[in-house]
């Protein structure tokens, strides 16, 4: 009778033959997507870890000219990235970008302690060190005296509700030079269309578009990114409102790039005025839009 032999691992597929199952980025670490869970130590990957590359990948895509463009005559790029969570973005910027170049630090700010933690550790163990992570909220890190003055990219991927506002003015804050956003659970406008639904469908018959409250939710998720355009347009930046990936990966989908120009648009300052009046939002967010242009 033959000795019974416990299963055999599974070999791990040959780095070649993953990364071209994967379609990788060239120069893209195994071992840093082993260690954020996106492969397994076989090389695998399931449905879900692949839609996160998918869209982080394509997000890579919008910001990689960006990064190009700044980092010439050998400037050492700041980024900050908000709502962190376990920082897929920054590391794979990083990887790709940031490493190689040789210059430039990554900032990844989120409230949640154990995410940092983690974050910190893995960035240790690969030897990533211009990666810095920070536990705290964005406002706190606007005002943190240790923090650059300036900033040169602020990211945030899927930042909830009204943390994608709070990116915004942290970049504006920091004088960026680009904002790259994809903002996620926008229910601070649609609370506030609610509270004064009554009121609104006695003014005006637009306040038909959110009389149900799947349209009040759905209207005001798009009214937010609308006002957050024209806000970026009014306080002196080029704003490209596009698709980041295909709906069939995500519905939180709308992705907002925002270049510094320096030209004010007073016209997009005058528009968010109007936009607010007319919806019945001015009490509700004033402290969101604290510094529009004169409208004289």
């Amino acid at each position: 009778m033959k000795p019974h032999r416990p299963p055999r691992a599974p070999r791990p597929a040959p780095v070649q033959d993953v990364a071209a199952q994967l379609d990788l980025q060239p120069g893209q670490s195994l071992e840093l997507l082993q260690a954020l869970h996106i492969l397994t130590r076989e090389g695998k990957i399931n449905q879900d870890s692949r839609r996160k590359l998918k869209q982080v990948y394509h997000l890579y895509q919008f910001i990689a000219p960006i990064l190009e463009e700044l980092s010439a005559h050998d400037h050492p790029v700041t980024l900050a990235d908000h709502g962190a969570g376990k920082s897929y973005l920054g590391f794979i910027l990083y990887d790709l970008f940031f490493k190689p170049l040789g210059r430039g630090t990554i900032y990844g700010i989120e409230t949640r302690a154990a995410l940092v933690e983690s974050s910190q550790q893995l960035a240790a163990r690969l030897g990533f060190a211009r990666m810095q992570f920070l536990n705290m909220s964005v406002a706190e890190s606007t005002r943190a005296d240790f923090m650059p003055e300036r900033f040169d990219i602020v990211t945030a991927l899927h930042a909830c509700d009204t943390a994608t506002d709070d990116a915004i003015a942290f970049g504006l804050e920091k004088k960026a030079r680009a904002l790259v956003l994809v903002p996620c659970c926008q229910a601070e406008l649609a609370a506030a269309m609610r509270q004064n639904k009554a009121l609104q469908l006695a003014r005006t018959p637009l306040a038909e578009l959110w009389r149900h409250p799947i349209h009040t939710r759905e209207i005001g998720s798009h009214l937010t990114n609308v006002l957050r355009c024209l806000y970026l347009e009014a306080s002196g930046y080029q704003v490209t409102v596009t698709e980041l990936v295909g709906w069939e990966h995500s519905m939180k989908n709308e992705l907002i790039i925002a270049r510094h120009t320096g030209q004010k648009k007073r016209s997009a300052a005058q528009r968010l005025r109007e936009l607010l009046e007319q919806f019945g939002l001015q009490e509700a967010l004033a402290h969101r839009y604290p510094a529009l242009p004169s409208s004289e």
